[in-house]
């Protein structure tokens, strides 16, 4: 059997082995330094009056300028390295691992004296990617954003509950951060937001504000929705109701005397209630029509649009449920019930075409652009060669 020889101990020759060499340290990855960082590309989208920034390996920065998608060349190519930076900038160790584990991560950013971010980071075909939303730390009024005055008087509602609706992107968070500092400068009240993450950060003024972020200030949604019910707040925001669970809870706040913000993805006000309703079974549905609708304050439903002079502007469509249209929800009498729409402005409700109408009549938007987005062109259509409705008619008779 031959003894193994070890390093630096005599041959048979009397020779000597050198011993081996000591193991050169492994070369280190050279850091890359993006072209510009996430707060440089920020402060440019900043000034640009950008509302998203877009990222993503192996394509150019994005960033969406009054609803168009503008690539910035100048910053080139976000590579696999930059983007590993970029995480590296904005994420916490913590962020990182989780993103890495789930492929997707939800939170803020906060530049302080110049603005705020909400992000996304998520995996796809060619990569990482991530998407900003810019939120100014001014909280825009009502009368600032050219909103309907009613939105004063439904905010100031003591119980029930205010939807705002729309698509992604049609500012129902600005609409409702506006709301929101109408009642903080107008009364006393205890205002609890459950937000995922925290967008416009509000200071108390008359109002007590306690602004709670899903995965900072609660570890759940769901847990953090029933105990807002032991806090003894006047008014609740919760942000979108995503599931039964959410509209079970907003209901039950809603009938106990509070008064409930949140939102939905419908284009229509009248829509909004059988979204909800979608959430249950045939079998349910007709006792949760009768919570829903007992408990409704108001739909606000919201649309953006660009404006002839290169900005944008939100349309409404808006219903105020009435004791009327209380009648025609509970039955489902939707025409009944966009037709008390159309003709009922001193309650402050108008239907979408109205809005476009008025904007088009006033010269913000253009007739093309009105026409994109109108629930009913052809009724759009007729509304501007008549000037109106007709009362006798529901909206829906006129295409």
């Amino acid at each position: 059997m031959n003894t193994p020889i070890a390093p630096g101990s005599p041959t048979q020759a009397g020779q000597k082995i050198p011993p081996p060499p000591p193991p050169k340290p492994h070369a280190q990855a050279p850091t890359v330094v993006p072209k510009i960082s996430i707060q440089e590309m920020v402060k440019d989208a900043l000034a640009r009056k950008c509302s998203d920034i877009h990222i993503r390996v192996g394509q150019v920065p994005r960033f969406r300028i009054r609803g168009e998608m503008v690539a910035m060349n100048d910053f080139g190519k976000t590579t696999k390295e930059i983007f590993e930076a970029y995480l590296s900038e904005i994420l916490t160790p913590q962020q990182r691992k989780e993103f890495a584990e789930t492929k997707e991560l939800d939170t803020a950013i906060f530049y302080p004296g110049l603005v705020r971010c909400r992000v996304n980071c998520f995996d796809s075909l060619t990569g990482g990617a991530m998407v900003l939303r810019l939120i100014t730390l001014e909280i825009p009024s009502i009368d600032e954003l050219r909103l309907p005055q009613v939105l004063k008087k439904i905010i100031m509602s003591h119980q029930g509950l205010i939807l705002v609706t729309g698509p992604t992107g049609s500012g129902k968070s600005t609409t409702m951060a506006a709301m929101i500092r109408y009642l903080n400068e107008t009364v006393y009240k205890h205002i609890v937001t459950i937000e995922d993450p925290i967008e416009y950060v509000h200071p108390s003024q008359k109002c007590l504000i306690s602004q709670r972020e899903v995965g900072l200030h609660t570890l759940d949604f769901h847990k953090a929705l029933r105990a807002v019910l032991r806090e003894d707040p006047d008014v609740i925001l919760i942000g979108e109701m995503r599931d039964r669970i959410t509209v079970n809870t907003a209901l039950q706040a809603a009938q106990t005397g509070h008064l409930v913000l949140g939102t939905l993805h419908t284009r229509s006000a009248i829509n909004a209630v059988n979204r909800l309703l979608n959430l249950y079974s045939p079998e349910e549905q007709h006792a949760m029509r009768i919570q829903i609708v007992e408990s409704l304050v108001a739909v606000i439903a919201q649309l953006l649009l660009k404006t002839t002079d290169g900005k944008r502007t939100a349309v409404h469509d808006i219903l105020i449920n009435t004791a009327a249209m209380r009648d025609y929800l509970l039955k489902g009498e939707e025409d009944e019930a966009m037709r008390l729409m159309a003709n009922d402005t001193i309650e402050g409700m108008q239907l979408m075409n109205t809005a476009l109408y008025e904007q088009i009549i006033n010269g913000r938007i253009t007739i093309e652009d009105a026409m994109s987005v109108s629930p009913d062109p052809n009724e759009l259509e007729r509304l501007m060669r008549t000037g109106g409705y007709d009362s006798a008619k529901s909206p829906r008779d006129w295409s």
